[in-house]
């Protein structure tokens, strides 16, 4: 909530920021604070991404830490045993046999599966 305090703080708060070296003293700060982050060997077994920006006397920084790889893969654990190596095959026939599922470009020219049938997109069976 905007108050009447922040109404005589924010013209105060604005003439420190617009002192010439400040700007670029906050950008080379964060700027080395993304980069150590980067290239930090702590961090060997993930993907750091990030960066800076700033137009009209702002900089805005952000880095993001995480596993390297398409954080939209979902791994499926391998079956242990035979049996459940059976059962899986088996599932997936069963699958296919109901869902026969096809690739159609659609009018952008992009691949798309199409189903036989309403919810094998979610994989189910029956």
């Amino acid at each position: 909530m905007l108050s009447f305090l922040w109404a005589r703080v924010a013209p105060a708060l604005s003439t420190v920021a617009s002192r010439p070296g400040a700007h670029l003293a906050a950008a080379c700060a964060l700027s080395g604070a993304v980069a150590a982050i980067i290239f930090s060997a702590a961090y060997a077994d993930g993907m750091a991404v990030g960066g800076c920006t700033g137009t009209g006397g702002s900089v805005s920084c952000v880095v993001r830490w995480g596993e390297a790889g398409d954080p939209y893969i979902r791994k499926v654990p391998e079956p242990t045993d035979e049996l459940e190596r059976k059962r899986a095959v088996e599932r997936d026939k069963k699958w296919e046999q109901r869902c026969r599922p096809t690739i159609v470009q659609d009018h952008y020219g992009v691949p798309r599966y199409r189903y036989g049938a309403a919810g094998c997109e979610f994989g189910i069976i029956e």
